[in-house]
């Protein structure tokens, strides 16, 4: 059976930003956070493009078993400096390292997006890429970013709303993406639904 409202979908995710990016672009959805372990899944050796589908794809999946006839939409985002996978820091001590590392050289931000509906068997997988061109940082300014704690639970160890034109010199590609859900690739693949 359908869902009575095929517009309303499903967030499978815990992020107050993605949840932001959908309401102001006038979805109406619910949000069901996954049960998912994603230190699970091996980043080690794997395309950073692929690793993101991948824990996209687990997230919905996991919600969409309780809803299968309600589009489930995952995300997954994670840092790919020259072709390592950076995800969220484990302490203060591993942002700075990862924010060092970073703000260094330019970096692509990936974020993996998955929209599941098990009723008709749709499984939508796609990821989007961003360039990020950073500023070079003092030692103060990074001094000053771990410890106001904004890194925490962000891939790469930082949020572009949040560092903005101090830390980034340029960007390629879609802002949406950088801030965790690419917002015109998920409206070209629902649009397609």
């Amino acid at each position: 059976m359908r869902d009575e409202h095929p517009a309303s979908i499903i967030l499978a995710s815990a992020s107050p930003r993605r949840r932001q990016l959908l309401a102001e672009a006038g979805y109406e959805f619910t949000v069901v956070v996954p049960d998912l372990d994603e230190s699970a899944f091996e980043a080690e050796g794997i395309e950073a493009g692929e690793y993101a589908r991948k824990l996209a794809l687990a997230k919905a999946n996991s919600v969409a078993h309780a809803y299968p006839d309600r589009l489930v939409v995952g995300a997954d985002t994670v840092v790919d400096f020259e072709g390592t996978i950076i995800g969220k820091p484990a302490d203060a001590e591993d942002a700075e390292r990862i924010t060092r590392k970073l703000f260094s050289a330019p970096h692509k931000v990936v974020t993996g997006l998955a929209i599941v509906r098990l009723c008709d068997d749709t499984r939508l997988l796609e990821s989007d890429s961003t360039a990020i061109y950073p500023r070079p940082l003092t030692g103060g300014q990074i001094a000053k970013h771990i410890s106001c704690g904004s890194w925490r639970g962000k891939a790469g160890a930082y949020a572009i709303k949040e560092v903005g034109d101090e830390f980034i010199e340029r960007i390629e590609g879609s802002l949406t993406n950088v801030m965790g859900l690419p917002m015109e690739r998920l409206k070209s693949l629902l649009s397609g639904l």
